[in-house]
Order: C-alpha cells, then structure tokens, then sequence
C-alpha cells in the first residue's frame, strides 16, 4: 500500500474482532513508531501496550467511558518526556507532544497497512490513566488508541477542502 492510499483509507474505528494480532505485526506496528523523527533526535516517547482485559476495562472508565477501546485485543498508550526532549521548539516550547505524535501517527499509519483499526483517544483522565498504569509522575500521556482488527467499515466523514487549508507565499 502507498502511504497516500494508507491515509485516504484510515479510519477511526470503534468496534473490534477479538481475533489477536500476531506478535510479528505487533512489532511492524511498533517499530514504525520507533522510526519516527523528533526534535534533536530526543525521542522521548515511551508505548505502553496493554493486553490485560481489567487494565483495558479500567483505562476505558478513565477515558470518559468509551468502553468500545476495551474490546480491541490491545490499548496503546503513549507517553511523553517533558523533562527530556527539544525545549525551545518554535523557541516558546518543548517538543515532547509534538515527538510523540508523529510516532503515534507513523504507528497508526503502519496499523492501516496491516490491517489494523485505531482510534485517536484524547479524552481521558490523565491521573487516573498514570495510576492504572504505574506511569511516573515526570512523565505524561498524550493519547491512548486501541488496536485491533476492525468490525466494522467506519464512513469517511469528509475533509476541508485544500484552498481551505493553505496559503502560498502569505498567510
């Protein structure tokens, strides 16, 4: 698959097989996050992958009850390092949630072309997913996604246009 046709094609699923996903995709999966660039080649990014079905059930609780991530085979959880990443980024800020989204992307990139469905969960209570997980706390979370094969064929939802979205020259 082409990165392009990979990203035309990805969509933000919320209802997964049961099926497991083979430890050799996992790691494809993963290693495309390893892959990706940051800020002075920091990357500081740690993956918690969560297999156990009550951590799942409990993160889903502390992520506004969306309960559908609990029933993908897996729940990845990224965390960032804001003590140790690019700090003058724009020269007004660290680099760690930016870093740690574009390994998130390259991972959920890598996920479409396996066959893999995600979902882009934002909406969690962090202190709760830092106790459920034993996450430091120097350490922050940016997003959660699940992983799983899909069940379901999500509709696309449309974009903006690109003359919408760009300027040449000028703002």
């Amino acid at each position: 698959m082409k990165v392009l046709e990979a990203i035309q094609k990805r969509r933000s699923v919320r209802k997964y097989k049961e099926d497991p996903i083979p430890e050799e995709v996992l790691l494809r999966v993963l290693e495309a996050a390893r892959l990706a660039p940051s800020g002075k080649n920091f990357q500081p990014w740690k993956f918690i992958i969560v297999k156990d079905k009550a951590l799942k059930k409990k993160l889903a609780e502390a992520s506004a009850g969306q309960f559908f991530i609990a029933r993908a085979p897996i729940i990845i959880v990224g965390c960032g390092f804001p003590d140790n990443c690019y700090a003058r980024m724009g020269r007004y800020m660290k680099s760690w949630s930016v870093d740690v989204t574009i390994a998130l992307e390259h991972l959920i990139l890598q996920a479409q072309e396996e066959g893999l469905g995600t979902c882009w969960i934002g909406s969690f209570e962090e202190e709760e997913v830092k106790a459920i997980l034993n996450v430091p706390k120097e350490v922050k979370v940016l997003a959660l996604t699940p992983l799983g094969y899909p069940d379901e064929i999500p509709r696309f939802r449309g974009r903006k246009s690109l003359d919408e979205i760009i300027s040449f020259d000028r703002y």
